[in-house]
This record gives C-alpha cells, structure tokens and sequence, in this order.
C-alpha cells in the first residue's frame, strides 16, 4: 500500500471532519511554542486541501466562519493554549488572516438576569414563516425596535449584511447596521449582531465590525450590540466593547415579546421603579 493510500486509509479511518483537518495542518505548519502569533494566508487552504487529497469546499471562507463563530477549533490546537487563553482567528487583510492567542471569555446570557415583556409588533405574516435563525431574529429586532429601547436612542436600519473591505483585516459582513440620534442631538453608529441559539459570541468579529464603523463612520458614535436567541422565545441583547484585545459586555437586557395581555398590572409596577 503506498503512502498516499495510507494516509488517505489514516484519514477516513478517524473520520476527520475536512474543515478540521485542513486548519489542523495550517496551524502546525506555523505553529511555535515561542509565538503567541502568526499569520497565514487564503492561498494555504489551497496547497493544504492538495497535499492532504482531500476536496477543497466551495466556499473556502466557511471554514473560517465555521471556526470563527459556530465551532470549537480542534482539540489539537485548543490544547496548546496556556491556560486561560485561546487561539482565534482574525482577518490580517486581503487574502490574510492571523491565529493570535487571547484571553477565554464566552459571552452567554445571564441565568439570573430578570425579564423585560414588551408588546410583540412583529406582523403576523412574519410571525407565521420566521424561523429560529439569524434573519427572523433580526426581523424581529427591527419590527419591535430593541435597538431603541435597548439602547434609549432613535435608530434607523440602515442596512443589512452590510459586506465591506476593512483596511488590516481585510472582507467583513456587519449582519444589520444601524444609526441613530439621542435627545443631545449626539449621532450614533449601531453594528449589529444576530446569533442562533447553537452560535457565539466572539472578540473578532465585535473587533472588526467597531473598526469598519471608526473607517466609514469616523463622525458617529458606534455602540455594538449582539442579540441572540435564549429559550422560551426570549432575546438577550448585549452592548459589547473591546478591551486590550478581548470583549467586555457593557450592558446586557433580556426581552420578551408578548400580547399586550400578558403584560400585568404587577409587572408595570415592577417596571416602574427599576433603574438602570
């Protein structure tokens, strides 16, 4: 049996995710005890795909988004990060990208966090066909304007999957984008993330969403905020910031979309003498 065979034998036999394998071997290919840091580029997915003879995905960028924010890195990577840190990857540029090791920090919506009912706006017709992703949550969202009352600003949808090229990082996709204005008349920038209930949070792509509002919006205000699905229909919105490279919730409200109905006497009263 050639090598070849053997290796390809080797593969199938462990059953090995080709999204796994081919980042498994970038890594190692850069990957030193004395770097805390490296940079690799999209070509390499290229020339690994190749040597392990295995076929290269459509959309080489979904091996990135896949690690980025939907899946652990392999256990053979996490592994050699000291503890309290991890690996993650961020765009370097166009056609670059860079593992850096950073602080541990999984953002998740509180368990003791009390919630807030809101009357559902949300049109009935959308009601009936939304599903339990990403756009039907931006849909709703939107339709309720959490944004606005998350936030106590007017916002305005500006745009969404907003896809844009940042100077150091390279191709984005901002899921929706807002602006806004407060009663000071101060103009703001609103990024906007939708995460399902399987995905997470991440420092890059709060990073890269603050810096393409400080590149096309240098004049506004930008506040990210992550909204996400929890169980019972709820939402969990979070203002995030970036500190010394890793993320930091400034504020986090859970939100409920009821019929007025649902909305009592006892839970007004509650409302009214809360304070931020």
């Amino acid at each position: 049996m050639t090598k070849k065979k053997k290796a390809r034998r080797r593969v199938s036999k462990k059953e090995k995710n080709r999204y796994d394998a081919i980042i498994e071997n970038i890594f190692a290919n850069h990957y030193s005890t004395k770097k805390n840091t490296f940079e690799f580029t999209r070509e390499e997915f290229e020339e690994t795909a190749t040597k392990l003879e295995i076929k290269l995905p459509k959309n080489i960028g979904d091996v990135l988004y896949s690690f980025r924010y939907r899946k652990d890195l392999p256990a053979t990577i996490t592994k050699t990060a000291p503890d309290g840190l991890e690996w993650i990857i961020e765009g370097a540029g166009r056609a670059k990208y860079r593992f850096r090791l950073a602080s541990a920090n999984r953002i998740v919506p509180s368990t003791t966090l009390v919630t807030i009912k809101v009357p559902d706006a949300t049109p009935e017709i959308i009601t009936a066909y939304a599903q339990s992703d990403e756009q039907a949550l931006l849909a709703k969202v939107r339709y309720n304007r959490l944004i606005d009352i998350f936030l106590g600003i007017t916002t305005y949808s500006l745009q969404n999957h907003l896809r844009t090229t940042v100077k150091e990082i390279g191709q984005i996709e901002i899921d929706e984008i807002y602006v806004g204005v407060d009663k000071y008349g101060r103009q703001f920038v609103i990024p906007v993330q939708a995460k399902g209930g399987g995905d997470k949070h991440g420092v890059v792509q709060t990073q890269q969403d603050i810096a393409c509002c400080a590149a096309k919006f240098p004049s506004l205000i930008c506040r990210a905020v992550s909204a996400q699905f929890m169980h019972d229909d709820k939402i969990a919105l979070f203002e995030l910031t970036v500190e010394d490279g890793d993320i930091k919730v400034v504020e986090e409200r859970h939100y409920q979309l009821v019929a007025s109905k649902e909305i009592s006497p006892a839970d007004l009263k509650a409302y009214s003498v809360r304070r931020s």
